[in-house]
């Protein structure tokens, strides 16, 4: 699959002293790349760097192989959308969206006719005669998307567009983006602070920490196999448990886990609620006292007292039945990742 965007060795560094730092990137064409991470990580800084916003003291960027770095915003082959809608209040939704392709010189009926196969694909049909104020946030967050997409970008970027949104219309915004994003073929840049958004919506995630990569892999791949304990910790629900390694096994207390690395000294095994067993107070295992047992829908969030601390399991709830709070057990551990510590 061909490259459609390329950042390489790209650093912009702030007075304050955040920014990025050697950030390399490829992003394959009709790919959607999500960039995750906590507030002040440097996201935001890459993806307004690759639409012209912000000017890189180092680095490239390249779109189909050419540079673009000397282009001004409006001049280069990118659309963004932004978490504020940014629409003129007192222009029609259809004045809204046609306002690009008129200043492009487009014809009066090629632009009603894109107009109106967009407005389709963001499920807005007939709503070109309202203005913005008589919309809804995801309404007009969705004539935002529709705009930019008038624009056929070679590379679309997206700035937490559905952060100001509450969580039932995210989800339903997300899905939308996805079933565009594959009908169109488009190459797509999406920030988010949200590792679930970023996990359900991502051929690929860079998660990114302190102006760095951390690690770039599918959300499966990084699901199970985080490569840093940044990464173990801020993507999904973790346990972390402390153990010492001799380069064959990690054992914590009783329970010893085969290596697949040279580990040695001082390691912190993390671990999945998911991957936590319970066994009966007289099997192997690490003690635990059942401390809370939460109903969340189909499954149920057990905590558990140990030495180590409050360990969190996930269990079908209809294996709870013969659990009850303050009950004596063991705990036993699946697939898990280690790291020095």
């Amino acid at each position: 699959m061909a490259v459609q965007l390329s950042i390489h060795q790209l650093s912009k560094r702030f007075k304050t002293g955040e920014g990025v730092f050697d950030i390399s990137l490829e992003v394959q064409k009709g790919e959607l790349v999500s960039l995750l991470g906590p507030s002040g990580c440097g996201k935001t800084t890459v993806l307004r760097s690759i639409g012209g916003f912000l000017d890189p003291q180092a680095g490239d960027i390249r779109i189909k192989g050419q540079s673009i770095l000397s282009l001004p915003p409006e001049k280069r082959p990118t659309a963004m959308v932004f978490q504020s809608y940014n629409l003129w209040p007192h222009m029609t939704v259809y004045e809204n969206l046609a306002f690009g392709l008129k200043i492009r010189k487009r014809k009066k009926e090629d632009i009603h006719y894109a107009v109106s196969r967009v407005l389709e694909m963001v499920r807005l049909a007939g709503a070109e005669k309202k203005y913005p104020t008589e919309l809804s946030g995801g309404q007009q967050q969705r004539i935002a998307l529709a705009r930019a997409l008038l624009l056929e970008p070679e590379v679309l970027l997206l700035d937490e567009p559905f952060s100001a949104l509450d969580a039932k219309l995210r989800l339903e915004l997300r899905e939308e983006l996805r079933e565009i994003q594959a009908a169109t073929g488009m190459t797509m840049v999406f920030v988010t602070h949200d590792q679930e958004e970023a996990l359900s919506i991502s051929d690929r995630i860079v998660v990114m920490n302190a102006g760095k990569i951390e690690q770039l892999a599918s959300p499966k791949e990084m699901y199970d196999h985080p490569a840093t304990l940044f990464v173990a910790s801020f993507i999904g629900r973790m346990n972390f448990v402390k153990g010492v390694a001799d380069g064959k096994e990690a054992r914590v207390d009783g329970l010893a886990e085969p290596l697949k690395t040279d580990l040695s000294g001082p390691v912190m095994l993390a671990v999945r609620p998911e991957e936590v067993q319970i066994r009966d107070e007289h099997e192997t295992g690490l003690q635990a006292t059942v401390r809370q047992i939460m109903m969340l829908g189909h499954y149920a969030e057990i905590s558990l007292d140990t030495q180590h601390g409050i360990i969190k399991a996930f269990m079908p709830r209809e294996g709870t039945e013969q659990l009850q709070q303050g009950q004596f057990c063991r705990i036993d551990f699946g697939k898990s990742a280690l790291f020095s510590r």
